[in-house]
């Protein structure tokens, strides 16, 4: 059992109701308010989970300003009012910074009972091994 300290315990319920904010945002047709507050959230939860300076060192690292600029400019179109065009910078923002977790995040739900069998059918498993399969470090 991985111990969490409270701080970090926080920034878990954070990310987790920035996700779900985020989640229903879309669900309702890209409600700007319900983004933007799931974008502060978000990285919020982000920052208290690994720290202020790791949160600012993985976002700011040389190779992964493209990826950085793409995921801070959507979330700030999203707070200026533009949702659509944000989401979209956001989420290509997103899983260029993100990479790196995938094949981590793949090998842990292929684990889990239910998910695990659905990751394994015919149709679905070339495409979870592709993004499975990264050759870029975090």
């Amino acid at each position: 059992m991985i111990s969490l300290s409270d701080t970090q315990k926080i920034g878990m319920g954070l990310t987790g109701f920035g996700v779900f904010f985020l989640f229903f945002g879309m669900i309702l047709f890209f409600d700007k308010a319900l983004l933007a507050i799931g974008n502060v959230l978000f990285v919020a939860g982000l920052a208290f989970v690994i720290g202020l300076e790791r949160t600012f060192r993985f976002f700011f690292q040389k190779h992964k300003m493209k990826a950085t600029g793409f995921f801070l400019g959507g979330v700030l179109i999203v707070l200026i009012g533009w949702p659509l065009i944000g989401m979209i910078l956001e989420i290509y923002g997103f899983f260029l910074l993100f990479r790196g977790f995938f094949p981590v995040v793949v090998g842990f739900i292929r684990r889990v009972p239910v998910l695990g069998y659905l990751l394994n059918l015919p149709g679905i498993s070339s495409l979870v091994d592709k993004v499975g399969e990264s050759n870029n470090m975090v």
